[in-house]
Formats: structure tokens, sequence, C-alpha cells
């Protein structure tokens, strides 16, 4: 028995949970979207449209993704919302009307959404900035933040037979808790959403704040959990204890690199998936074609997850060398701002892809369900 174990074990006293064998927990039940090569549409096709959106992840469903990503938060009222930030941006969004005349709490942009109830998150327009870096974004002015249960049922008009599939994040803040609410929060109230949903069988749980995985693997097994990281999760500056890996330390693991270390911790807590960053933080050239390129996922990391039967799914690939460079390690998914790019690359190379919901039913579906969001 090394280190590890007993960190783990401590951490699920402390949220009043214990660990069952990995080998005791069923991945939930297949459907027929997981025969094709997962292209994931990141934030719905954050590249195309805006991120995380009713019109995201109508294009993403257009275009053909395997596999629809998005990022929860949780309001002060309770609410699971689908939103990236912790807090309310600026760049992203902008105020139009306080709830009620002299609402202390306004404006809202520029405030974290624990702090925010789901009718003062509804007077936000998320939907008329383009984003600076994704200069082909479609816009949509006017467009309000939804919960995830207002996703579920858009979608479901849309692909009536329930087919695609969804990884959904948990946008917990392990470093900063006064920032976002807390680890059971996040994984009852997100559970009870999926629980009620046509979709619970083909939904993924993924974070980078692994105490969630454990929680939710323990609330419900049938829940495929995916283990989110990148540098700045990994490694502190200061060499402590990350706070995002459930108490765990990398160097516990037997290796030999760092990379395999990787794979060996997210196994230990029971993930089914591993979703590292592929390229690393701290890179200086953005292609791996270029003189001192660095990843962050390695063909060591791929082959040890595959070795302890995990898939591998990198984030957030926008470039067509790491796509290639990728998929030559036999990766299992992709996940991108541009699903139509990806899947159009996946396909030439010979791998089966998801089909195109038609654009006419797509379409009907987002304008009524947006018309229901403006009333």
């Amino acid at each position: 028995m090394f280190a590890p174990f007993a960190l783990v074990a401590n951490l699920a006293s402390e949220v009043f949970l214990s660990l069952a064998s990995p080998a005791q927990w069923p991945l939930a039940p297949s459907t027929s979207y997981h025969r094709f090569f997962d292209v994931q549409a990141h934030r719905g096709g954050r590249g195309n449209t805006i991120e995380n959106t009713l019109p995201s992840f109508a294009w993403g469903l257009i275009d053909g993704a395997t596999t629809l990503e998005l990022d929860n938060g949780i309001t002060k009222d309770g609410h699971v919302v689908v939103w990236h930030d912790v807090e309310i941006t600026p760049e992203k969004c902008v105020d139009t009307h306080p709830v009620y005349p002299g609402d202390p709490d306004f404006p809202y942009v520029g405030k974290y959404i624990a702090n925010l109830t789901l009718a003062q998150l509804r007077t936000i327009d998320c939907g008329s900035k383009r984003q600076r870096n994704y200069p082909m974004q479609l816009t949509y002015p006017g467009t309000r933040i939804s919960t995830l249960q207002e996703v579920f049922d858009f979608v479901s008009c849309a692909d009536h037979r329930h087919e695609v599939l969804w990884n959904i994040e948990s946008k917990i803040d392990a470093q900063h808790p006064n920032r976002t609410r807390g680890v059971m929060d996040f994984v009852e109230k997100q559970h009870a959403v999926f629980e009620s949903s046509p979709y619970k069988g083909s939904i993924t749980y993924q974070s980078f704040d692994w105490r969630t995985i454990i929680a939710m693997k323990q609330l419900d097994s049938s829940i495929a959990v995916s283990a989110l990281i990148e540098d700045e999760t990994a490694f502190m500056p200061d060499n402590s204890t990350s706070p995002w890996l459930a108490g765990l330390r990398l160097e516990d693991f037997p290796g030999p690199t760092v990379f395999e270390q990787i794979a060996q911790a997210a196994h230990f807590i029971g993930a089914d998936i591993l979703s590292p960053s592929a390229e690393s933080t701290w890179t200086p050239v953005e292609d791996p074609d270029m003189a001192g390129y660095v990843p962050f996922t390695t063909r060591e990391m791929v082959e040890e997850g595959h070795r302890l039967g995990l898939l591998v799914k990198p984030w957030t690939v926008n470039r067509m060398n790491i796509v290639d460079q990728l998929l030559d390690w036999k990766v299992d998914g992709i996940i991108s701002d541009y699903p139509d790019v990806v899947r159009r690359h996946v396909k030439q190379r010979g791998l089966p892809t998801a089909p195109k919901l038609p654009k006419q039913r797509v379409l009907k579906c987002l304008e009524e369900h947006l018309a229901k969001q403006r009333i």
C-alpha cells in the first residue's frame, strides 16, 4: 500500500464517502453514438458560435459532433446553469436591467455566479459579444444563460432519439472555495438533473477537482467520470500538494515518467476517462511542427492510460498538426472549439463519425426554445 490510499480515504471520510473497487463500478449504458469516434464540441463549438449557449449546441449538432461538451455553475439559489466562467465577465456579457428597481447587486456583470440568483442571471445578455480570439464566431444578441435542464430540453427537441453524448463539467474552484459552491453542492445538484434526463445513460461527468470525481462515482456508479488535468492543476509553484487532485501527489505513483504517473493517478481515483490538456501551459510555441513545442499529452500518457483501461480524450485541440499527432497515438476522442473541422479530418482518416442532424429541424427547435427564454 502506498501513500495515495490514505489520502483518498481521508478525503472520502471528509465528504461522507467511501471508495469501492473500480472493478465494481459499471460504466453508463452505451448508446449508438458510442460507436463513432468521439469528436467533442467544446462549449458547443466556441470557435463557431458564442459559447455554452443554446445556439452553440445547435450548431454542434448541425456540425455532427459526437458529444456536446459544456460547463455547469451553481447559482446563489441552487440552480444548475450552463456557463464556463465562475464569474460573469464583461468580455462575454453585458447587463440589461436589474431584476427589480434598486437591486443592490446590480450591475451583475463582474460578479460570481455563486453570488447571483437565476433571476438575476436571466437579465444578462451573453450573446452579443464576439470573442477576439474567435473572429468567426456567430453571435446571437440577447441570448441568456440557460439552465442545464433547458439545454437538455432543447437538444431533446432536435435529437428526438436521444443519441448525442454529453460531457458535463463542474466549474468548482478548488483553489478559491469562496468563489463557487462546494463539492457536494455540485455533485448532488448536477446529479439530480442528470437523473431526470433522458440522456442520463449518455453523460460523462468531468472535473478538474478530483474530489468531485470520487464523490460522483460514489453517489452513482453508473455515471462515467473523466479526470481533467493540466499543468496548473497538476503542479503547484511551491511544490505543495495540489488542491485539485484530491490530496494525491503524482510523485507517489510508480511512473516511471510524470506522464505515466498522471494516468496512474486518474486510474487510482476510479476515473473512466483521462482528459489532459493537449499542450503544456509552458510551451513557447503552439504547433508540434515548430521547434520547442512542449505537449502535455504525450504518447507515454496515452499508452499508460490504455494499459490501465482508461479512455484518453485531450482538450482543447484547435490545430490540425496536434490532431494528427493525437490520432497517431490512438486517442479515443478529441475536444475542440472547431468540431466541424476536426470531424472532417477524422472522417478523412477513415474513422467513423456521428451524423449531422437536419439543420432545418435543429434551427426550428432553437427558435422555439430561445423564444421561451425571452418570455
